[in-house]
């Protein structure tokens, strides 16, 4: 069962920020009706102000769509909402005129103060609205400035001076301008955000791609070579053999010997790319995560202890670190090594985590099958990671332990020698 808040916690930060977006643009709606159609109680009689209110609810109702939809196309999801747009033009038009004629031929008294603000009102929000569902300043602009003007024009049957028929334009103006204005930054800053994530996953991916491009240069310079060596004796072999002489022999055994050299390089560069030297993870992933904008806080000793030992934490820090960056959304990750009766524990922390699924481990804003924090993609990472402990007698444990906090601890018993020597270090 979701706990409370759990919708919001699952989801990652560009969606999160979406969501504060999304309901910003709903609150204009709510503002619209409590600033207009429910103070509109207080300024005319009961009828006519519930008539007033009604229409800013249906004006307010269709700008809640259409800013809804304009999101939703802004980030591709949906085609432009002309037909929605156009309908919120209609929409304004008939509430104006309403008030228009409302303020004209209703009461005299306060009903022309509630029918004024109605009329200006509807027509600064529908110009701050439909601004979200076209692009470029120069047509942001012209809708902004033809509600503005249609402010003007419709004050005629009003009788209204021409200095304040102008006046109420440039509020217009100047009002719709101001909402566009804030409207457009969200979405800008919406986008922004999301553009910052994809940087941070393509990071990642580069660091990946740049690690298979070093490995393939090595297998590349130390196979490159001996298979050179090894096509040339091959070929002198043959020559030699045809001729009946006895060096083709010779030529074959040093062909087997640059063979057998070949495989135990390749051994060496297999080797050299699965260890991971801990100190040297450490210092990695401080500087990963504070690239990615994530408080790390490392703490503890790595001096004495066996390099067998080094290689299985290290690839647990570079896996948590790893995974941390691609599918949590931590803001603190704290990673600490301690010596503890003859063993050394290592201890990852990070504050991403949003639930737990049915196996234990954290579920992702991407949906089932990844895993927040520094669970691993399904498991799998954890699997790897459990199974290169294993080679050193070592324990893997993770899981949620506190409110949005999950936890990897590993656990790698010590020879005695190197435990003595690593208590006497960190003494």
């Amino acid at each position: 069962m979701r706990r409370p808040g759990g919708w919001w916690r699952v989801k990652s930060t560009p969606e999160k920020v979406e969501t504060y977006t999304r309901w910003s643009f709903h609150f204009f709606g709510v503002i619209e009706i409590l600033a207009l159609g429910v103070t509109a109680y207080g300024r005319t009689g009961v009828g006519l102000a519930t008539a007033l209110c009604l229409l800013v609810t249906a004006h307010a109702a269709v700008c809640m769509l259409v800013s809804a939809r304009a999101l939703d196309w802004t980030r591709g999801r949906r085609p432009q909402p002309v037909r929605q747009m156009w309908a919120l033009v209609v929409v304004s038009a008939v509430v104006s005129t309403t008030a228009v004629v409302i303020a004209e031929r209703g009461p005299s008294g306060e009903v022309e103060t509630a029918a004024g603000s109605v009329y200006g009102g509807v027509l600064c929000y529908a110009a701050g609205v439909i601004t979200l569902g076209v692009r470029g300043w120069r047509r942001r602009t012209a809708v902004v400035g033809a509600f503005a003007v249609g402010a003007g024009l419709l004050t005629f049957p009003l009788e209204m001076p021409l200095l304040a028929s102008v006046v109420l334009a440039g509020l217009v103006m100047v009002t719709g301008g101001f909402l566009a204005v804030t409207s457009i930054f969200s979405l800008w800053l919406l986008n922004a955000v999301y553009a910052l994530d994809d940087a941070k996953e393509t990071r990642v991916r580069l660091a990946v791609a740049e690690e298979r491009l070093r490995f393939g240069r090595d297998l590349h310079d130390v196979m490159g070579r001996n298979l050179a060596v090894i096509a040339l004796k091959s070929e002198l072999a043959v020559q030699l053999s045809r001729r009946g002489r006895p060096e083709a022999v010779e030529q074959m055994i040093e062909v087997q010997r640059i063979a057998q050299e070949s495989q135990r390089e390749v051994r060496d560069v297999v080797r050299g790319y699965r260890e991971a030297a801990l100190e040297v993870e450490l210092a990695g992933a401080r500087g990963v995560l504070s690239a990615a904008g994530i408080v790390s806080e490392v703490t503890g000793e790595t001096a004495g202890l066996p390099a067998e030992v080094q290689s299985a934490l290290g690839w647990v820090v570079r896996e948590a670190t790893t995974n941390v960056l691609r599918h949590g959304d931590a803001k603190k990750v704290a990673v600490t090594v301690r010596m503890s009766e003859g063993r050394v524990v290592l201890t990852v922390e990070n504050d991403g985590v949003a639930e737990t699924t049915g196996d234990g481990l954290p579920g992702s804003h991407g949906g089932p099958g990844r895993s927040a924090g520094t669970g691993g993609t399904g498991g799998s990472g954890l699997s790897g990671l459990r199974e290169r402990l294993s080679a050193v007698d070592g324990t893997l444990e993770a899981g949620p332990v506190g409110r949005g906090v999950f936890r990897l601890t590993a656990e790698v018993p010590l020879p005695a020698a190197a435990a003595g020597a690593a208590l006497g270090v960190a003494s």
